[in-house]
């Protein structure tokens, strides 16, 4: 597959998580939560605070998929292992451990505050792993990627 072919394809995914992500933030997630309200009363005072809570939470997703469309920019121009793809990669690492912490603490905070359910806080770690786990991934990359970038660098400078 040709450079421009891959980065065509990433962009397309990205711009297919972009919106799969508004349709739940802006539709499902407000749904669900009218729905839990109308039959849950006693829950109508933790409806916005979850859902400023749950809509601060896609910030740093939305910032890592342009990161990753500025990668897919420089995979097209054919700068895969440079420098400036490994700290994007970084930058995408430290925002997915961010918001993983973040959701972890604002779900405790919520649970002390007796805003939320134990079983929720239990069932919201599953989140935090995948964070951790996307946060890893990109950071692991982020090395590999530059180290094959020193390694071009050397290479072009070979005669």
């Amino acid at each position: 597959m040709k450079q421009s072919t891959l980065a065509k394809w990433l962009k397309f995914v990205l711009i297919g998580v972009g919106l799969c992500g508004i349709v739940g933030y802006a539709w499902v997630i407000p749904s669900f939560g009218q729905m839990l309200v109308q039959d849950n009363p006693e829950y109508a005072g933790c409806y916005y605070p979850w859902l400023i809570f749950l809509w601060v939470t896609a910030i740093p997703c939305y910032i890592a998929l342009v990161l990753g469309w500025r990668i897919a920019s420089n995979i097209g121009e054919d700068r895969s292992f440079s420098m400036d793809n490994a700290r994007l990669l970084k930058w995408i690492a430290y925002l997915a451990v961010g918001d993983a912490g973040f959701f972890f603490v604002m779900n405790v905070l919520y649970l002390v505050l007796n805003m939320s359910h134990p079983g929720v806080t239990l069932i919201s770690l599953i989140v935090v792993f995948a964070g951790i786990a996307v946060s890893v991934a990109a950071a692991a990359l982020s090395h590999l990627v530059q180290k094959a970038a020193r390694l071009q660098e050397q290479s072009d400078l070979t005669i």
